[in-house]
């Protein structure tokens, strides 16, 4: 495929520190095909000055397509990623976060599937391939996997890593989901929804994972944990 926009979707809460880092990794990429990038970030009532510092990055690379909205009051990451999404505008959507765990150099990984024509969404797994994976929290790997086999059951699916960040899908399919969840929910939320879609062509590849300790600035807590379990069986069972 020729000629396409991939919107880069990013939440970002108090991440003043290293927003501009995950920026110039983003710019930096060259997509395949040539596609051009569209990024669209949305700071989620930040206090530590990640406004001012988004806002200072935008006026200095006035040549980029960065697009900025901030909410009037903290929401949640599954909000501010419903602000994006809401917003995109590129043929492709992709999720990424505002922190340096996840490597935007491995798009092109995502995109293959999807310009290749054999897929509509295409998740990276933490969980599978040869690349870097930084050794933390025992017992969060044990809980993704979990949530994952417990996605994957009402689901059908055979995925590896529901739970991760970096998920592409074609914008339109994504922007016609009902989306609700206003925090970490969002994960399952949208793994249950996609997999409803008539005919979905859903691909998984293996990605690097450069994870956060708590002191680094890692958000994600056990009570987010207990929420992705209410949402997977809310999602697949309740609400559909």
């Amino acid at each position: 495929m020729q000629n396409y926009t991939l919107s880069i979707v990013i939440p970002a809460f108090n991440e003043a520190a290293t927003i501009h880092k995950i920026l110039d990794k983003i710019i930096d990429v060259t997509l395949l095909n040539q596609g051009a990038k569209e990024l669209i970030i949305v700071d989620d009532f930040s206090t530590d000055g990640t406004e001012a510092v988004i806002k200072e990055y935008i006026a200095t690379h006035p040549t980029e397509r960065i697009f900025f909205y901030r909410h009037d009051f903290n929401k949640g990451k599954g909000a501010a990623l419903r602000t994006g999404i809401q917003h995109a505008t590129g043929d492709f959507t992709i999720i990424q976060d505002a922190d340096l765990e996840y490597d935007p150099r491995e798009y092109n990984i995502l995109l293959a599937p999807i310009i290749e024509g054999n897929a509509d969404c295409v998740f990276g797994s933490r969980f599978m391939g040869g690349n870097p994976h930084r050794i933390l929290f025992f017992w969060h790997t044990i809980g993704n996997k979990f949530l994952t086999f417990l996605s994957n059951m009402f689901t059908n699916l055979n995925l590896t890593d529901m739970e991760t960040c970096y998920k592409l899908f074609n914008t339109k399919i994504l922007q016609s989901l009902e989306l609700k969840e206003n925090r970490f929910g969002f994960e399952p939320e949208v793994t249950a929804k996609i997999s409803r879609v008539p005919a979905i062509r859903i691909y998984e590849v293996g990605i690097s994972y450069y994870g956060r300790t708590y002191q680094e600035g890692k958000k994600i807590n056990w009570k987010d944990g207990f929420r992705a379990i209410y949402c997977i069986l809310k999602y697949n069972l309740f609400s559909k």
